[in-house]
């Protein structure tokens, strides 16, 4: 007969103080901005989503460099990751605010989000090298595919403003 034996609890305790996150130090902003992008084919919108290295799905965005606005960022920040260089801001859709540690960092990030329609030659995307994909989406994979929430209620917000423009 084998008997289960129970840790010590001195040992536990260690492993506990062992395994614990080195404290906040400091608290850092980011502000960032991004675009939910879409575009008409065959008369149903498609929106374009990264899929980041940890692969969840996502709207391009990056950090406002200094001297930039949030709109201008959002235009460059889909360029780079998307390859697309001909958008058009069509409006802002508003604000998500998250929050992420990194190390002994706690990141409060703000992202500036902004509803752009692609132009010219949309099926020319390319990712950039840290991402494990890039791709068109029917809005209701979209919507199933992407992976923060905030980012979801802008998407039907966009959605809705979509169908006003294309009545």
């Amino acid at each position: 007969m084998t008997t289960k034996q129970t840790p010590k609890p001195t040992k536990r305790l260690k492993k506990t103080v062992k395994d614990r996150r080195p404290s906040i130090q400091e608290i850092a902003r980011e502000p960032t901005s991004g675009g939910v992008i879409y575009r008409l084919k065959n008369g149903e919108v498609e929106i374009l989503l990264i899929q980041d290295s940890r692969d969840r799905w996502t709207i391009p965005k990056g950090h406002i460099e200094p001297g930039e606005s949030a709109k201008q960022t959002a235009i460059r920040e889909i360029g780079e990751e998307a390859g697309l260089q001909e958008v058009e801001v069509q409006g802002w859709l508003g604000k998500i605010n998250f929050r992420y540690r990194r190390l002994n960092r706690l990141v409060l990030m703000t992202t500036q989000v902004y509803l752009v329609k692609a132009k010219g030659d949309t099926d020319a995307i390319k990712k950039e090298d840290w991402m494990n994909g890039i791709k068109w989406f029917k809005f209701a994979d979209a919507l199933e595919a992407i992976e923060y929430e905030d980012i979801s209620k802008l998407m039907l917000l966009a959605m809705r403003r979509i169908r006003k423009e294309t009545k």
